[in-house]
């Protein structure tokens, strides 16, 4: 009954991912208490996830990806290339194929996070929609996690899994012979055709800020000597008017205040920037006796000083600010940022943001004090889509974590140290080396993918405990007992990929990973194909933009649509199959 209890459980959990209502690390956690209470999961196994191996490597990998990022040294590669995008084949080439390297070497979704602000950048100087180059470098990012173990979390559990069952686990680049052959085919068909499978009527914005329409919900007041507000503070006026409205900031005298303390006072001439409705602003003028103190809408700058700065930023999935409303955040009393706009599938909100719930890939225009606002952002969960500041030649102490980096996938290539040893040690180098401040080493960590991964593994554990992933394999077997180990290979992998499509992709290769192993010893077939098809498989989600973090990722900016996914995801996951079945036989045969 353990088979059927964890099967059932796990059908439910892949229906409430696809919902997307819960986190999916909440998710994950809610599966993990049903296994335990249904007895699938011994209650001394609860928590063997936490000294998996494979988690304790995507964790580190997450902080040495973080380190490498705040170096510079990507950054001053990636400036470098901008002669590169002039032509629009170039441009997508050259920014997909940089973006494919990063990402067999750090953490997808940091990648990505790197080149996007480029992109875009770069797309809007060419007066080209940023939907033209971002879904390519996403699935370039995705394409690149093939090349070696730590390429993506889905490599380092098949090759964990490996360890258990087969004693030996894969090594730093044994992904390298056939992930690198359908990476570079799956680069030549985005670069070549498949960036014009996209719609090309988006229209290009001037800048990024312009998709968010500020002038419907920012808007300046004046203060007469007629308005009830002159001689309130700005705590009296929150107590007196009971309307809908956010007080960002104040002129008085032609200088802007975005602190506004509680025993602020206000003047006749003072002009109020205030956040609300269109609905609430008639209603709001009538009640103060106040009038708009101009006919113009409010442009970004006027949003801008000194000591004030605007940025845009998307909301990764997993973020801290994901599923939370802004008044739940406190982000002005606890950084002083405020959320000036949402934008969510390139549409922004026409009701009172502070109560809008983020929702992953929503694209937020923020304000707040210039020096400390990325750092706050960060802490958050945000990712900027603005360009940093590139230095012209960065200094010689940035190079010291890509060093050590290098030497941890050497020490783990030639096999002197495990991978989670090594990278390990890598870390404690950069702490000790003073290049990862000890207060960011945690930061760096995306907990909800730890939680996730931890969560999970014990469920995949308790599946093949239970007989649950032979019971799979014994029906698979009996609706292809006509066919050879190959086509048995290939229906593994669509499986697999359609499951990916809806379903984290480490929580994909967990489940599917037993289930691959089963097949192949049923069929008297090595395992090794099967385990590599899984791996390769459950990285390539591009149906859908729920499948991968870096799809959702790029959903805001690029202004897609659900389905924009299917036009180039459709047959790009055609072409992985095709691609990957032939390599993995020659590479690894049956």
């Amino acid at each position: 009954m353990h088979a059927y209890s964890i099967l059932i459980i796990l059908v439910i959990t892949m229906g409430l991912f696809i919902w997307g209502r819960w986190r999916y690390d909440v998710v994950a956690l809610i599966a993990l208490a049903a296994s335990a209470a249904v007895g699938a999961v011994p209650l001394d196994k609860i928590y063997s996830g936490l000294d998996n191996s494979a988690v304790i490597t995507i964790a580190c990998v997450m902080v040495i990806s973080q380190t490498i990022s705040r170096s510079g040294i990507f950054n001053h590669i990636i400036h470098r290339m901008g002669h590169l995008t002039k032509s629009p084949i170039l441009h997508v080439a050259s920014l997909s194929f940089i973006t494919l390297i990063m990402s067999g070497f750090m953490n997808n979704l940091g990648a990505l996070a790197l080149i996007m602000p480029v992109a875009i950048k770069t797309a809007l100087e060419h007066k080209r929609s940023p939907s033209f180059i971002l879904m390519p470098i996403g699935f370039a990012s995705a394409l690149g996690g093939l090349l070696t173990l730590i390429g993506t979390p889905p490599n380092l559990l098949i090759a964990n899994y490996r360890q258990e069952v087969m004693g030996h686990a894969y090594t730093m680049f044994d992904y390298m012979p056939v992930g690198g052959i359908v990476a570079a085919v799956g680069l030549l068909f985005i670069v070549l055709i498949g960036f014009r499978l996209l719609p090309k009527n988006r229209k290009a914005p001037k800048n990024i800020a312009d998709m968010f329409s500020v002038e419907d919900y920012i808007f300046e007041i004046s203060l007469l000597e007629k308005s009830k507000l002159v001689g309130l503070t700005s705590a009296e006026l929150n107590k007196k008017f009971k309307l809908d409205f956010e007080l960002i900031g104040v002129i008085r005298d032609g200088n802007k205040r975005w602190t506004i303390a509680k025993d602020f006072e206000f003047h006749v001439g003072d002009i109020l920037i205030i956040e609300t409705s269109t609905d609430n602003l008639n209603l709001f003028l009538q009640q103060t006796k106040t009038e708009l103190a101009s006919k113009n809408p409010v442009s970004a700058a006027t949003l801008k000083s000194t000591d004030v700065n605007l940025l845009e930023a998307v909301v990764p999935q997993g973020a801290r600010v994901e599923g939370r409303t802004a008044n739940s955040l406190r982000l002005f009393n606890r950084y002083k940022v405020n959320i000036l706009a949402i934008s969510r599938e390139g549409k922004p909100f026409k009701r009172r943001l502070q109560n809008v719930t983020l929702k992953a890939g929503d694209i937020v225009l923020l304000q707040g004090p210039v020096d400390t606002m990325p750092e706050h952002l960060a802490k958050m969960g945000f990712l900027p889509l603005i360009e940093k500041d590139i230095k012209i030649q960065p200094p010689a102490r940035a190079y010291i974590p890509m060093l050590i980096f290098s030497i941890a996938i050497l020490l783990t290539a030639v096999q002197v140290l495990p991978v989670a040893v090594a990278f390990g040690g890598a870390v404690l180098a950069m702490l000790l080396l003073n290049q990862l401040p000890v207060r960011s080493l945690y930061d760096s960590i995306d907990w909800s993918i730890i939680i996730l991964l931890a969560a999970m593994i014990p469920i995949g554990q308790a599946l093949q405990t239970t007989g649950g992933t032979d019971m799979i394999a014994a029906h698979l077997l009996i609706m292809s007992h006509h066919l050879a180990p190959v086509w048995v290979l290939l229906i593994l992998m669509v499986m697999t990929m359609t499951i990916s499509d809806f379903m984290n992709n480490a929580a994909t290769a967990i489940v599917m990973a037993p289930i691959a192993f089963s097949l192949a010893t049923s069929l008297h077939v090595h395992a090794d194909p099967f385990l590599m098809g899984v791996a390769i498989a459950s990285s390539c989600s591009f149906l859908t933009p729920i499948g991968h973090q870096n799809n959702i990722l790029v959903m805001g900016p690029g202004g897609y649509k659900f389905y924009d996914f299917l036009r180039l995801g459709l047959p790009l996951e055609i072409i992985v199959l095709a691609v990957s079945i032939p390599a993995l036989l020659w590479i690894w045969p049956l």
